[in-house]
């Protein structure tokens, strides 16, 4: 049996919207995680840095970031010390995460996701 893609987001980020409503029109099933009430658990985030760069899941344009204080900030410059802030706070995290078939995607691109769901 195929496993259903999960999405990991805050129901209520418009990109999270768009890349819900992208799979939606296309039947395709999925889990959705919701960051804000569920969080995310380091072991999860450990397997999320195998597969891509945990500079890639730090959301530094988002509000959560914008809203760090400087010393914060400048304290993520690790693995480590991003995967303590991302479960401290997960909505720092990149949206959406969504894990299918083995591969990670990271933010919603329309061309990434016909290449994974297609």
């Amino acid at each position: 049996m195929k496993t259903r893609p999960k999405l990991y987001g805050i129901p209520n980020c418009a990109t999270v919207k768009k890349a819900r409503a992208w799979l939606d029109e296309r039947g395709i099933e999925y889990d959705f995680h919701d960051y804000k009430k569920l969080g995310v658990d380091a072991a999860r985030l450990d397997a999320w840095m195998k597969k891509v760069d945990w500079q890639q899941l730090v959301n530094r344009s988002g509000t959560t970031w914008r809203k760090l204080d400087e010393a914060r900030k400048a304290a993520v410059t690790s693995a480590t010390a991003a995967r303590a802030l991302m479960v401290e706070q997960p909505s720092v995290i990149k949206r959406p995460v969504v894990e299918a078939g083995g591969k990670l995607l990271v933010g919603f691109d329309p061309e990434r996701y016909e290449e994974v769901f297609g």
